[in-house]
């Protein structure tokens, strides 16, 4: 890349480089301990300087990067000092995710608010969160709620991780629109109460259809991990549960797809 000094594919710290990428891919705890994870492809990239997000450092390869904005970018960044690493392709493709390699990667920091720091009326609903089996499922609710104009997540715990590789690859970037919080059920009992939010569960033992729910403003939807459902807990924190019908032989839906339903249901609600 013309006019951009970084280091040689041979010097020891492309290894680290490579090796800390690697271990935040697959180490949930050394995510969570530095407070960081990994993102690649041209549209992670882009969203990660266009929102600001604090960059650690910067992976990319010469022969693979032909985005002309993402060159640029790189460039850019290297001027102002963040630390842009050069890779051949066969190390770049050591830790790619996707299948075609984009050529540009970043160590990104974790970006969490605390409760006193959001409003429900940042965006169409918050979703509240205990735990989530599949990372994938969690992406996909994320690129949804974004798509909704949803405000983010909260997270109840912290057994749910949003930037897992699997979940920041299925969001399609959306993530880095959202706000994630972590909360216990009493911090969050006490915040709804102050803004006067709504808790709506979804269960397949709810009172109304989804699609015949008056949801009110400053909706809070409460959405349980995929076998089991709703906690106890989590029911008993509801002041109204929603079911999907189901006419078909399936008893439940996919938590991603369940979830986008209603919150495109809450969008129709809110804006018909």
């Amino acid at each position: 890349m013309a006019g951009t000094k970084s280091s040689s594919p041979d010097r020891p710290d492309v290894e680290a480089a490579l090796a800390r990428i690697e271990r935040l891919q697959f180490d949930r705890a050394y995510r969570d301990t530095n407070s960081l994870f990994y993102v690649e492809g041209v549209r992670n990239f882009v969203q990660v300087i266009d929102r600001r997000f604090e960059i650690s450092t910067i992976l990319f390869s010469e022969k693979l990067l032909v985005a002309p904005l993402a060159r640029k970018m790189v460039r850019s960044a290297r001027r102002s000092g963040i630390p842009t690493i050069s890779v051949t392709p066969e190390q770049f493709r050591r830790v790619c995710k996707t299948e075609r390699a984009s050529g540009v990667g970043a160590i990104v920091r974790q970006q969490w608010f605390k409760l006193d720091e959001i409003s429900p009326q940042a965006g169409l609903c918050w979703v509240v969160l205990e735990n989530v089996r599949s990372p994938g499922n969690l992406g996909t609710l994320i690129r949804t709620s974004e798509a909704v104009g949803g405000a983010g997540f909260i997270f109840v715990g912290g057994r749910a991780d949003p930037f897992d590789a699997d979940a920041v690859r299925a969001s399609m970037g959306a993530l880095f629109s959202q706000q994630f919080v972590r909360a216990d059920f009493r911090a969050l009992s006490r915040w709804m109460r102050r803004h006067g939010c709504r808790a709506v569960g979804a269960s397949p033992d709810g009172t109304a259809d989804f699609h015949c729910f008056d949801y009110p403003r400053s909706t809070v939807l409460f959405l349980g991990e995929e076998r089991q459902g709703l906690t106890q807990q989590q029911r008993d924190f509801c002041q109204h549960l929603v079911r999907i019908p189901m006419v078909g032989m399936a008893d439940s839906l996919n938590l991603g797809v369940a979830g986008s339903l209603l919150m495109y249901e809450i969008y129709r609600s809110q804006t018909s």
